[in-house]
């Protein structure tokens, strides 16, 4: 069966460039020195915003795994591990697109283009948080969540990061892979298994990752094209763009729908519903905009996809505990 982007050569595809041009200088980042701005600098290696986002499916899969609240100290070692692992996943990140992150605007202040944290270092320190999250995952989960622990952090840093981001449109969607493995880390920790619960959750982050990054690619599309980044944006028409955004976002919706029959509330299934009509909604209204010819206005389903995945799982939780 072939996607939407096997079947469409996009002709509006603007050309990457070959040679990225230096814009670090237009932008530099001021000097900063003191403890707290090197505790600064290596906290923002670690990309906190992406962590809680990442931390926000994994306690409610590691509750509806039980149908009540998980062991308060299992969920501070998976809370823990899981923020260690996402932030040596980050900082490895940093230190592989170091080369790109120095002529995108948008990534120019962070930490190794700023100059603030050396390359080695910042090698280091992702190393050790890796090495530190994986020890931890085994000594206190069992073999299936410290394996799904390591494969996120390898998967996102030598296959997304390294070879993926950099030649392929398609990136998005098989990154997605390591931005839904919390949910089935959270579980796994909790059971030692994987159920259809487990699996269709993780769906439910997987399917969403698409319309939430496309519309973030559409935003810095002009960064993207410059740093040689063949983000779907950049490499085919906005139409192409809004059309799979649609499908994926449909895609979530009918997946969050599909846990509802496993034992979940009326709590669970209206939240989901309701949420996913609107999250549809956005997507549709971006798509209706780029089929337009008219300015698609990404940020708005940018941060309404956001708010989708915290209420959905928000309810995930309220519903294990109602149980």
């Amino acid at each position: 069966m072939t996607t939407i982007a096997e079947r469409e050569t996009p002709t509006a595809s603007v050309p990457l460039t070959a040679q990225p041009i230096p814009v670090a200088e237009l932008v530099a980042a001021p000097q900063r020195s003191g403890l707290r701005a090197v505790v600064g600098s290596y906290l923002a290696l670690t990309k906190p915003r992406i962590v809680e986002l990442l931390l926000i499916t994994t306690v409610p899969a590691m509750f509806l795994a039980r149908n009540r609240v998980s062991p308060l100290w299992l969920t501070l070692v998976v809370l823990v591990g899981g923020a260690l692992a996402a932030g040596a996943a980050n900082a490895l990140n940093c230190y592989i697109d170091r080369d790109i992150d120095q002529v995108m605007k948008r990534t120019s202040r962070r930490p190794l283009p700023a100059h603030t944290v050396s390359p080695r270092n910042a090698l280091v320190f992702g190393l050790v948080l890796g090495v530190v999250s994986i020890a931890l995952m085994a000594a206190f989960t069992n073999v299936l969540a410290t394996a799904l622990t390591a494969t996120a952090i390898v998967y996102y840093d030598l296959i997304y990061t390294k070879w993926l981001k950099r030649s392929t449109s398609q990136s998005t969607f098989w990154g997605g892979i390591c931005g839904a493995l919390p949910v089935l880390i959270g579980w796994a920790a909790v059971t030692g298994t994987l159920p259809l619960r487990a699996w269709l959750l993780f769906g439910v982050v997987f399917f969403w990752q698409m319309p939430h990054f496309y519309a973030l690619a559409i935003k810095f599309r002009d960064d993207y094209q410059r740093a040689g980044i063949p983000m779907l944006p950049v490499v085919a028409s906005m139409r192409r763009v809004g059309t799979e955004t649609v499908v994926f976002a449909w895609l979530t919706l009918l997946t969050s729908l599909a846990v509802w029959p496993l034992g979940m509330t009326p709590l669970y299934g209206v939240t989901a519903t309701v949420v996913g009509a609107l999250f549809v909604f956005e997507a549709h209204g971006l798509a209706r905009r780029a089929w337009r010819g008219q300015p698609v206005k990404p940020m708005r389903l940018f941060h309404w996809s956001t708010t989708y995945l915290t209420l959905v799982f928000v309810a995930v939780a309220v519903d294990a505990l109602i149980q």
